[in-house]
């Protein structure tokens, strides 16, 4: 009884005072409660760790930094602050983990060193996921080479080293790489592009949403002068964003309504103009000379402008969105992307494939139909939703459940 007593912290001979957990020596810790009737259900205090007993091996929750440890370790875990924006793309990313970290687990789970075999099987998973031949090339350089210095013999050390490459090739070490070179105080321009089907003028809308909430007094230009209905649902938008909007009739030059939009904001103390273009075919001639036309009449109206230029891109698309990226920059000098249905595709990994192409920053990524799916991309936030394994399909797979990586559905239509 004597030994459950100390253990309990109530025996009449409690062991000697053990140092304040805060390492203050003047501040004194909390004296065990006296034992008797109407305590003997009282439990112990879940933050202190129960007293070792002369005689008898510690608690095997001691191998671990003890009860206390454990409390600790859970108390951080639930107060820790939760991302809902993080939750909804780490679910989104789930087809992508599958198709392509989902995959690297099992390769490297599969294999007891690292030979050639491994780098073969894993150049192939990296193309199917759309990480583009360059990017890939350079992936497995580094990895090779981390091998040679680090001395790595172990499959399973170089995921750790995969995700540092992509975070490099994603400028994961370059601050606020995805923000806009927007101020207050002044007239921005940005020049909202990408062809047909791609979200354009919703992702418009939502950056509009963005930047209201940040204080800023946004305007909307409905460029999109070739379709009435194009118009109409920017102004939908216009509405219920609570922004004004600056329209002219079907078929009236879209460089003439570019300027007005910065004439109005300059007359109402406006700070952002999104200009929606129409959405065009990257290989028809006449309509990439549009831009180039509202690009110049910006820039004579208002020195800088456009300040941005933002190519919206679908994911959806993989490959093509890589063409898509390539001619538009030769057109308008892009100097971000915006990628849109990250949360319907496996193949996310086209945004690593254009970061390591043109080197144009994602300044924005879309996982949902609501305001508030489009946040401002963050390289190490993007990582680790990808490489959490939590919610991949690997951990499912360990009992044998699940569809096996990379064997999910292709996209409808793509």
């Amino acid at each position: 009884m004597d030994r459950l007593g100390r253990w309990f912290g109530r025996s009449k001979n409690p062991p000697a005072e053990e140092p304040s957990a805060t390492g203050d020596p003047e501040v004194e810790e909390a004296a065990p409660p006296a034992s008797g009737v109407g305590e003997a259900h009282q439990e112990p205090s879940p933050a202190a760790s129960p007293p070792a007993v002369p005689g008898e091996a510690a608690p095997a929750a001691n191998a671990s930094g003890g009860l206390r440890g454990i409390w600790e370790a859970t108390r951080r875990l639930a107060l820790t602050p939760v991302d809902p924006f993080f939750e909804k793309m780490a679910e989104g990313l789930n087809r992508t983990r599958q198709n392509l970290v989902g995959q690297v687990v099992d390769l490297f789970r599969s294999h007891a060193r690292i030979d050639e075999e491994l780098w073969e099987e894993l150049e192939a998973i990296l193309l199917t996921a759309d990480v583009g031949v360059g990017a890939t090339d350079r992936i497995l350089e580094a990895l090779r080479g981390s091998v040679r210095e680090k001395k790595l013999r172990e499959p399973s050390e170089l995921l750790d080293e995969l995700r540092e490459v992509m975070g490099r090739i994603l400028g994961a070490d370059t601050p606020q790489v995805g923000a806009l070179k927007v101020e207050k105080g002044r007239v921005n321009v940005v020049l909202m592009v990408g062809v047909n089907g791609t979200g354009k003028t919703t992702t418009t809308a939502k950056l509009a949403h963005h930047y209201q909430k940040q204080g800023f007094k946004v305007l909307l230009a409905a460029a999109d002068t070739f379709r009435a209905a194009a118009i109409d649902q920017l102004q939908v938008w216009a509405d219920r964003v609570g922004v004004d909007l600056v329209r002219h009739r079907e078929g009236s030059d879209p460089a003439a309504v570019v300027y007005d939009a910065i004439a109005a904001a300059q007359a109402r103390g406006a700070d952002l103009v999104l200009v929606d273009t129409a959405g065009r075919l990257h290989s028809k001639a006449n309509l990439m000379e549009e831009l180039k036309k509202i690009r110049r009449v910006s820039g004579k109206d208002l020195p800088g402008a456009p300040h941005e230029v933002l190519l919206v891109l679908d994911a959806t698309t993989g490959q093509n969105a890589l063409e898509q990226a390539r001619v538009f920059h030769q057109v308008t000098e892009l100097t971000g992307l915006v990628l849109c249905k990250l949360d319907g595709t496996a193949r996310g990994g086209i945004i690593v494939a254009i970061a390591q192409e043109f080197q144009i920053p994602v300044k924005y990524i879309g996982v949902g139909e609501g305001l508030e799916d489009l946040q401002p991309f963050v390289p190490q936030q993007f990582l680790e939703a990808l490489f959490n394994q939590r919610s991949g399909a690997g951990e499912e797979r360990r009992d044998g459940q699940g569809e096996p990586a990379g064997k999910a559905s292709e996209d409808p239509g793509s």
